[in-house]
């Protein structure tokens, strides 16, 4: 959080001037949208008149983050998201970069890994096709708890959503408003008490992964939602160990985008890693 005092103007401005080369317009609207600025202790979330010697509290940092990219050509990008970040944030630090680019998929915020975008208006449909046709193969690294048996598994059963709690609920039959889910998994290195999994997400639901793995006994280190917080704290891990760290493209011959056919996109410096490094 930062503070300072107005010079007198529109919020906007004011903000603007104390940044300077710091923010832009479109996160000045972010903070807004967010009501993440008060003006003499009253949060707002409107571009409002301020007079001189107002108090402004504007809860930014005014960093710039770093934008990782693991793939790019004239019609995508892919880049690296870090845990504890929205991807709508993460997609305005990557427009920053890329101005045409175009917010295709999400990751929850404390997941870590690649994201894919467009860079034009033909690419962006080709890749919401895809990812709503579920045609791209997107592969994650998770380490969950306990000594997994099988070296691999297809795993079928059936989400709820509870959206009063925002969280999932995962029954073993069908169930009334439950959709299919189906999760595969192979063993990638057994640790000390964890296992750490590739998983294939053959559906992709809402914390699928998450409470699927949790429902079979294995939930994910470091996952306050569907975890045990005394093995979080144990692992002094707040945030789940879940990596995006794959993906492979799918285009018809047609597609202006199938050159990327069966490319593999791969990033093997997240906080897990196929090698079970740390």
């Amino acid at each position: 959080m930062k503070s300072f005092y107005s010079q007198g103007g529109k919020l906007s401005a004011e903000i603007q001037k104390f940044y300077g080369d710091g923010v832009n317009y479109s996160t000045i609207m972010k903070i807004f949208r967010k009501k993440d600025v008060k003006v003499n202790g009253a949060r707002t979330g409107k571009d409002i008149q301020t007079e001189k010697g107002d108090f402004i509290e504007v809860y930014f940092d005014g960093k710039k983050r770093e934008i990782k990219e693991v793939y790019a050509d004239e019609n995508i990008v892919v880049c690296y998201k870090k845990e504890g970040i929205t991807s709508e944030d993460f997609y305005s630090s990557v427009k920053e970069k890329y101005p045409s680019a175009g917010f295709i998929h999400r990751l929850d915020r404390n997941t870590d890994g690649i994201m894919v975008f467009s860079l034009n208006e033909r690419a962006e449909r080709e890749l919401l096709e895809g990812f709503k046709k579920r045609t791209f193969e997107k592969y994650y690294l998770a380490e969950v708890y306990g000594d997994v048996k099988k070296d691999e598994e297809t795993l079928t059963a059936y989400l709820k959503k509870d959206e009063e709690k925002a969280e999932v609920k995962i029954f073993s039959k069908p169930e009334k408003g439950a959709e299919k889910i189906i999760t595969e998994y192979k063993k990638v290195k057994r640790g000390e008490e964890t296992t750490l999994l590739e998983i294939k997400l053959v559906t992709g639901k809402t914390h699928q992964i998450r409470a699927h793995l949790a429902f079979i006994g294995h939930f994910l280190i470091g996952d306050g939602k569907y975890g045990d917080e005394r093995i979080n704290r144990k692992f002094k891990r707040d945030k789940q160990l879940l990596t995006a760290y794959k993906i492979i493209l799918r285009f018809q011959k047609e597609s202006p985008l199938s050159y990327l056919d069966g490319k593999e996109i791969i990033f093997e410096e997240g906080r897990l890693k196929p090698s079970f490094k740390k």
